[in-house]
């Protein structure tokens, strides 16, 4: 995220766009905030992953994730038990290349120890 990297989307109606992954600070700041405050550290057992999960009232949201960070998942929406939602990971070489130095720049004891302590719980259960 702090390198430039091209990557190429194609668009509903067909047309193909460049996507940058390049975060500014203030974007930066504001993924941290969402996952301090929404987000989950953690992993299925095997694998480490980051997770957020709203409700489909924040589809704008998960659409700028999506865009700015082409290498992670969006699914959904979901509908189910009275609930929509849509859920946003990060796991794999995206995970371990690209969210993790920005969490490590960026995340810390001081901001939010609960997060952090989630965080640093995930990196040494997955020996990140």
């Amino acid at each position: 995220m702090t390198v430039k990297q091209e990557r190429f989307h194609v668009t509903p109606d067909g047309e193909t766009t460049q996507a940058d992954s390049t975060l500014s600070s203030f974007e930066e700041g504001f993924l941290v905030g969402l996952l301090v405050g929404e987000g989950h550290f953690g992993g299925d057992g095997r694998q480490p992953h980051v997770t957020l999960r709203m409700h489909t009232d924040h589809e704008a949201l998960f659409r700028w994730l999506e865009r700015r960070l082409p290498d992670s998942k969006l699914y959904g929406p979901y509908h189910h038990g009275g609930r929509s939602y849509f859920q946003w990971m990060a796991r794999g070489a995206f995970l371990r290349e690209q969210l993790l130095p920005l969490l490590e720049r960026r995340l810390t004891a001081e901001l939010d120890g609960k997060a952090y302590q989630r965080y640093a719980a995930m990196k040494e259960r997955y020996r990140l």
